[in-house]
């Protein structure tokens, strides 16, 4: 993980105690740009702080937060332990996305939605949030993630259509397109917390947890071979490519989250070898 880029420490400091003390933040690893993933570790016993949110630190002092799709071009990280405070501001950076833009179409192809069909999503929306609200303990997002299929990328984190002016909500995964039936595996350890056959925008849905509020999605799926609750393995066969739900062909749309955060997938992943 985090192959291509190390964050310089102590960007912006301040302490509150005499400077003969050693700084509580240790390391902080990963991209810093929209999208990405961070881990830091800081001195144990310390509380640190990611824009208003208070972080968990696993018993070994590390830590983990991420940036969504749009996120502001500063954020701040604080790590305070008695009277020892050090507050870091963090510069991300901007990126281009791919926008297409549509006019000319129906109202009703725009939002064609019935109530009962809207009501179904709200309630299947519910168990994905549930699902992703549900964390544990373990430090599996530290692991070196892998891709979880092969096959050609054909669609992107980030991209977006507005239709008739009207933006519609952004890709948040990374696409693998294959044939129906090829193996997804495991990207990195977890335990199962959504396995659901058919959902109406995803279909086959998949959510597992790396811990610490860090999850993979995986949706479109043909099958699943896996249970809620049951731990799997980096590598390890959890589900099949398919083409469920909204879907124009079988692949696999693969996305990260850190909470209610979207984030990269490639940017966790060696680069990708394409299938001939």
């Amino acid at each position: 993980m985090f192959r291509n880029t190390v964050i310089a420490l102590l960007l912006s400091v301040f302490s509150l105690a005499p400077k003969a003390q050693e700084p509580l933040l240790l390391s902080l690893k990963g991209d810093l740009t929209q999208g990405g993933l961070v881990i830091g570790q800081a001195v144990k016993g310390s509380e640190v702080t990611f824009e208003d949110k208070q972080l968990e630190l696993t018993p070994n002092g590390y830590f983990v937060f991420g940036f969504h799709r749009d996120m502001p071009e500063t954020a701040t990280l604080t790590v305070q332990k008695d009277d020892q405070k050090e507050v870091q501001k963090l510069f991300v950076r901007k990126r281009d996305y791919n926008i297409e833009r549509i006019d000319g179409l129906p109202p009703s192809k725009v939002n064609p939605m019935k109530p009962e069909t809207l009501k179904r999503i709200r309630k299947e929306g519910a168990l994905v949030s549930k699902a992703r609200a549900k964390t544990s303990k373990d430090e599996f997002f530290m692991q070196d993630f892998i891709w979880p299929a092969k096959g050609r990328l054909s669609g992107f984190y980030g991209s977006q259509r507005v239709l008739n002016g009207e933006p519609k909500r952004p890709h948040y995964g990374v696409d693998v397109a294959a044939p129906t039936g090829t193996e997804v595996v495991a990207p990195a350890d977890g335990i199962v917390r959504l396995a659901y056959d058919d959902m109406f925008y995803s279909g086959g849905t998949l959510i597992v947890d790396h811990g610490y509020g860090v999850s993979s999605t995986f949706i479109h799926l043909h099958s699943i071979d896996v249970e809620e609750g049951q731990k799997v393995k980096q590598g390890q066969k959890i589900a099949t490519i398919g083409a469920t739900g909204r879907a124009t062909g079988p692949h696999l749309d693969w996305r990260i989250n850190w909470f209610d955060s979207r984030l990269d997938p490639q940017l966790l992943v060696p680069p990708f070898e394409q299938d001939n």
